[in-house]
């Protein structure tokens, strides 16, 4: 099992295994331009989240089956993440730091501007997966894994991901990849960033990241360019939609579903949790596609990365009572 305190293990078949961060989102909601220098009126909430936590969460809403989350959080706020996963459904698998603290985004949404969203990031504790983190065992009766780009962006993540790739290979089963962050990505590079994934069967990149792997400006092109090396792209393009591509052609267009924005964060992790609860259930891409945007379109309505939370789920037979965010 993964060094340090893990919560879960063995389970059943046709599990989603979902690897990445798990995070504590701050989210601050204002009106127009920031005022430097003095207030800035804001609503300001704590919540959940990180890019892979937030796709078990979706996937799970989703009804894929099912659903695991492997992530490294410190160890000052890791019960509360493991209430906050399984309450939405998801089984944790959270690897406890005992020196670093969970990661923090303080998230600033511009609500005169459609709920666009600026990240602050301290990647914390979500950074610091290392190969020991890894089991064989995490791959039994599972039919599909997700890796969040965040651990790429780190020396100890991308040894993880060298370790967790080449075990899915042997056990063939297929792996999806979220670049996860463009920012991120300008600094460790488009080709080093392609060579690490070599081997993934799905890509799930925005708009953005796309354009940023090819250094092509538009997205359909840039879709296409990256399915001539992976097997499937999905390229999700905000409120243009999303596009699949398959050996280098674009093979559906598929148009965003109308929404009254609040916040976008977490948008593209709930097209991407949407997207492979499909896939694990039988539906073929197009379709896939199509759950994803419906997921992205709900997503923007609430606030944080999270679907609503289930308050009428009932808990299993001594499981913890949901906890309030740390201090």
């Amino acid at each position: 099992m993964p060094a340090g305190r893990a919560a879960g293990a063995r389970a059943g078949g046709g599990a989603l295994l979902v690897v990445g961060d798990v995070v504590t989102d701050v989210v601050a909601r204002h009106r127009g331009p920031l005022a430097p220098g003095t207030d800035t009126v804001a609503s300001v909430r704590r919540v959940p989240g990180g890019a892979g936590a937030n796709v078990a969460c979706w996937a799970a809403r989703s009804g894929g089956g099912e659903v695991r989350m492997l992530g490294r959080v410190g160890a000052d706020s890791a019960a509360w993440h493991e209430r906050e996963l399984a309450v939405h459904g998801v089984r944790p698998l959270l690897v406890v730091d005992e020196t670093a603290p969970t990661g923090t985004v303080i998230c600033l949404v511009d609500e005169e501007a459609a709920g666009e969203r600026t990240f602050l990031t301290d990647s914390g504790a979500s950074l610091r997966l290392e190969p020991g983190d890894w089991s064989e065992a995490l791959l039994d009766g599972v039919a599909r894994l997700h890796l969040s780009g965040y651990p790429l962006f780190s020396d100890t993540g991308r040894a993880f991901v060298a370790v967790a790739l080449k075990a899915a290979r042997a056990r063939g089963v297929p792996v999806s990849l979220d670049p996860a962050s463009a920012g991120f990505l300008a600094g460790l590079g488009a080709d080093r960033f392609l060579a690490l994934v070599e081997g993934v069967d799905v890509l799930l990149p925005s708009r953005d990241e796309a354009c940023l792997l090819t250094g092509l400006s538009d997205p359909a092109e840039a879709a296409a360019a990256l399915s001539r090396d992976i097997a499937l792209v999905a390229v999700t393009c905000g409120a243009q939609g999303a596009l699949l591509a398959r050996n280098g052609e674009v093979r559906a267009r598929v148009p965003a579903v109308t929404a009254r924005a609040r916040d976008t964060t977490g948008a593209g992790d709930a097209f991407t949790g949407a997207f492979l609860a499909a896939l694990l259930s039988g539906a073929d891409e197009a379709d896939a596609v199509r759950e994803g945007c419906r997921a992205g379109a709900r997503a923007v309505e609430v606030v944080g990365g999270r679907p609503p939370r289930p308050a009428d789920r009932p808990r299993a037979p001594g499981a913890p009572a949901p906890a309030a965010p740390p201090d």
